[in-house]
């Protein structure tokens, strides 16, 4: 299989990227965090605030605002225990899982986060964030400016950075679910915790950019990587101050070298399998100079000869970014059907989609992503599928009727009952994932761009008292064909119900210090 053909299969036919024989071996399952062995320890505040609001860390000393930056971003928060059905039916399982505030697919969370550091307090250099015991660990000590500056292709001015943040994958920690499928899930989770950095930061008093082009293997490198089990996905400078870092960049070779570091860590699984395709796919996806490093093009305006509902002009939404994460979760049967306000669809719409300060675009900072979506029962609206249009605040109304019933034909797994939910969003996106700008590095991008809206729009929701429950078990031909995709060389990329819910049937526990 080549790997155009094995991202198509990811899209449109995932049960071939998946043998019929497949099954996770859980008694040798990896754990859900990287735990390294032999390094210093560097502690952060045990206090954690319990709110999140405007202000609330302004005054705090650097120490204590890292801390509940790390620790809300992708901290253990809570400890849960839920009954399923067997497999054979005899009797209930029990399923005991550390859950973050992020989602994750599976709860498995491969995404790693890994930190430069230039503040008082922390000796300059290169750390871990242990999830598990919310601390940091020294990889390797020392002032690395010039060296990522370098690797990022000289775009960034980390002379005022407080540091940088690097979101890396660990291939193995969901491949032994998933198998290679896997790959579609580490680019969403990956972004939608660079958006939950992003939200949680500005609440910390620290402001990030996001780098998805950078030369990788000099990051592996600084972060003492083996890239056959784990790569960086994502580099963010943050600061405190409101400013962009992006410049020019410049395509100078980097001749700055540093030397290997050696460490060690635990993950628990005694058996660990190849993965070939996805290992192909990161080392096709690399770039080893910033002459590589590509721009996407805005989204050209098509002349719409659909009918336009002007959407309800709204005010932004304020909240507890706290109490929103800890409301948060993916209901599955418990949603429960009710109405909802045309106003609460349009803050929705319109909070989620907002600029994004990234490496992609020149002129603007917004997504090229576009949300679609089936409404039932929205005060004021017809029952329908529709386009988000950004720019003017308004629905463009494709079919009008009910689509609940096709839409539930198209889930391959009937874990949610769509007739339940008010609202089913489609995050929608270029076909051929960028390739033409950015090779192949361009569908773990476009999975990424797609975490991102979708981890905001998960949050709204939650601000709003409703909550989403991200989905890929779904028929992605049957839906293009609902929106009339093909013709406009687009496909949906995950599917996102959203609507009220009753009370989980689960026994959760905060895990706050």
């Amino acid at each position: 299989m080549d790997l155009d053909r094995f991202l198509h299969n990811l899209q449109f036919q995932s049960e071939r990227v998946i043998p019929a024989d497949w099954k996770a071996v859980w008694e040798d399952a990896p754990l859900p965090y990287k735990l390294y062995e032999h390094l210093q320890e560097v502690p952060l505040d045990s206090e954690i605030p319990l709110s999140l609001q405007e202000d609330d860390l302004a005054s705090k000393s650097e120490r204590t605002r890292l801390s509940a930056f790390l620790w809300y971003t992708y901290g253990l928060a809570r400890y849960s225990e839920t009954a399923a059905p067997s497999a054979d039916g005899s009797h209930p399982e029990t399923i005991h899982a550390f859950r973050r505030f992020v989602p994750s697919g599976g709860g498995l969370y491969p995404s790693e986060l890994y930190m430069y550091l230039k503040m008082e307090g922390f000796p300059d250099g290169v750390y871990h964030y242990d999830a598990a015991h919310h601390r940091l660990l020294l990889i390797r000590e020392g002032h690395f400016d010039a060296f990522i500056t370098e690797a990022l292709g000289n775009r960034s001015d980390l002379s005022e950075a407080k540091g940088v943040l690097f979101v890396t994958t660990m291939f193995w920690k969901n491949f032994f679910k998933y198998n290679h499928f896997a790959y579609r899930l580490q680019g969403l989770d990956a972004g939608a915790l660079l958006v939950q950095c992003r939200e949680v930061g500005s609440c910390a008093r620290f402001f990030t950019n996001v780098h998805f082009q950078f030369v990788d293997r000099s990051i592996n490198h600084l972060l003492g990587l083996d890239d056959e089990e784990e790569s960086t996905y994502a580099v963010i400078p943050f600061t405190d101050r409101t400013s962009s870092f992006f410049n020019q960049w410049s395509a100078t070779e980097g001749g700055r070298e540093i030397p290997a570091v050696h460490t060690s860590h635990y993950q628990r699984s005694n058996k660990v399998l190849d993965f070939p395709y996805i290992k192909k796919m990161n080392q096709h996806s690399m770039f080893d100079s910033p002459a590589q490093f590509g721009l996407l093009k805005e989204k050209e305006e098509v002349r719409d000869f659909y009918r336009s509902h002007p959407l309800p002009e709204v005010e932004p939404l304020a909240y507890d970014l706290a109490e929103v994460c800890r409301k948060r979760h993916s209901p599955e049967l418990d949603f429960i059907k009710q109405t909802i306000p045309l106003k609460k669809l349009a803050l929705l719409l319109k909070e989620s989609v907002q600029t994004s300060h990234t490496d992609l675009y020149s002129k603007s900072c917004r997504s090229s992503l576009t949300i679609y979506g089936c409404f039932h029962g929205v005060e004021g609206l017809a029952d329908g599928a529709y386009r988000y249009h950004a720019r003017t605040h308004s629905l463009i109304e494709i079919h009008q009727g009910d689509f609940r019933l096709p839409l539930q034909k198209a889930m391959k797994v009937d874990n949610v009952n769509l007739h339940q939910v008010p609202i089913c969003f489609h995050i929608v996106g270029e076909r051929t994932h960028y390739k033409k700008e950015l090779g192949y590095r361009g569908y773990r991008i476009q999975q990424m761009e797609a975490g991102m809206l979708l981890q905001k729009l998960l949050l709204t929701a939650s601000a709003l008292g409703m909550n989403g429950h991200p989905l890929l078990g779904y028929d992605g031909k049957a839906c293009d064909q609902m929106y009339q995709l093909e013709s406009s060389g687009e496909t949906t990329l995950i599917q996102i119900p959203v609507g009220f819910y009753q009370p989980r049937s689960w026994l959760v526990g905060n895990m706050h210090t």
